[in-house]
């Protein structure tokens, strides 16, 4: 049996803990809550507080972070440092090479292994848009977010001064071009356009069309369903008009938690060093033996 430590009981976090326990392979060692705060009741798991006190669960084979991308790059090297194997779900599609460098050093030194950045995108997704490439290596491949909530984005809007609660929609455009729908409560002194303003100029929404919305509970909004359309039209060889199509409507916390398992399993089929979800052969994700697998997948 596979230990795994749940990093952070967040939205990702529980779906993570939901499918630790469903897996065949897996035991749920326990949870970490990193901000010493936890709304639930957990009476199944030893439930600890502080990145630290992870020792406090005895054995982990590997220590599957939900705690938001800014947080992940503190949080994995620690572990990795200590020994432990880590997974996240890392989202700053920009920095994920600069990251991967960093964490591969630190996980080679320490005899041990981080998958970075896999879960709905990048993760899942990143598999397909590969896929995609390889079948037609000429061509623009299109990813589609939503229409839906995006995690990472309104994860980062909580994280503004004065935003007190807050949603974030993905709406496509179609090409691979995103508006983003933010609703937020404001905590009482704060101006709403001041605010605004912080939200667009945050990286994770800078480059995108959004619109910021004063809403009076977005509890009220809150739905975790998201999805995916992927296109890609290119050259097969030298045959041209190569079209492929990839669709899902999922909910996103679930997807990403259960594809974060996946990519546990596979670290620790995995050399020291630090992998992107791109990089593990695509059987290592799966739980079975591997003649049973390819008998009935290939």
């Amino acid at each position: 049996m596979i230990r795994a430590a749940v990093i952070s009981f967040g939205n990702v976090g529980k779906a993570v803990y939901d499918a630790v326990i469903a897996a065949p392979d897996f035991e749920a060692a326990g949870i970490v809550e990193p901000n010493k705060v936890l709304t639930e009741t957990i009476k199944e798991v030893p439930v600890v507080f502080g990145i630290d006190e992870i020792k406090k669960l005895g054995k982990i084979d590997v220590a599957i972070i939900g705690a938001p991308s800014r947080a992940v790059i503190d949080i994995v090297p620690q572990y990795l440092a200590e020994g432990i194997n880590t997974v996240d779900s890392f989202d700053i599609h920009g920095s994920v090479w600069e990251t991967k460098t960093k964490f591969d050093i630190c996980a080679k030194q320490n005899g041990v292994v981080s998958v970075l950045s896999t879960g709905f995108d990048p993760g899942l997704d990143s598999l397909v848009r590969t896929l995609f490439e390889a079948a037609a290596p000429r061509g623009k491949t299109y990813t589609n977010f939503g229409p839906g909530m995006s995690m990472g984005h309104t994860v980062a809007v909580k994280s503004i001064e004065g935003v007190k609660n807050a949603l974030s929609l993905t709406i496509p455009a179609g090409a691979g071009i995103h508006r983003r729908m933010v609703y937020i409560e404001l905590e009482n002194g704060y101006d709403f356009d001041e605010v605004s303003k912080k939200i667009k100029s945050d990286p994770y929404f800078v480059n995108d069309e959004t619109y910021v919305s004063l809403e009076t509970d977005v509890n009220n909004i809150i739905d975790m369903g998201s999805g995916v359309n992927m296109t890609r039209k290119g050259v097969s060889g030298r045959t041209h008009n190569q079209n492929f199509e990839f669709n899902m409507k999922i909910n996103n916390p679930a997807l990403t938690g259960q594809f974060m398992v996946s990519s546990a399993r596979a670290a620790l089929k995995q050399k020291p060093g630090c992998y992107t979800a791109v990089e593990i052969p695509a059987v290592d994700f799966l739980y079975g033996e591997k003649e049973d697998l390819i008998r009935r997948l290939v």
